[in-house]
């Protein structure tokens, strides 16, 4: 458990929170041609850093408001909280060193991972 810091009510625990995704994705404008290739990638395909990510959150316990946190997804350290509409603020994180030399996304398992058209090995 941590404690997070609601912008509109303050410091709270996390029990009273829910995760709304990754930050920052605008839903795409509704096009006639739009394939399902293009909305699955807007509705399943997210960064999944290993490091600084920009999540939604809501105070649904509370004052059941949306906002954004950057948060370290390696070691759970919130690094700031602030308003839906706002800029992110600019942000330094430490990453743990890892000995089996894991990639900088996803899991590390690269026997699993999905590759983007377009994207190298």
């Amino acid at each position: 458990m941590f404690v997070i810091s609601c912008p509109y009510c303050g410091a709270r625990d996390q029990s009273e929170f829910s995760y709304g995704g990754e930050a920052h994705i605008a839903r795409p404008e509704w096009r006639e041609d739009m394939s399902d290739a293009e909305w699955a990638d807007f509705v399943f395909m997210r960064s999944n850093p290993k490091g600084v990510l920009a999540e939604r959150w809501v105070h649904s316990a509370g004052c059941r408001r949306f906002f954004n946190m950057l948060r370290n997804t390696a070691t759970d350290e919130i690094l700031a909280v602030y308003k839906i509409g706002e800029r992110a603020p600019e942000v330094q994180a430490m990453l743990p060193a890892t000995p089996c030399g894991e990639a900088p996304i996803g899991s590390g398992n690269d026997a699993v991972k999905v590759m983007q058209p377009g994207e190298a090995e």
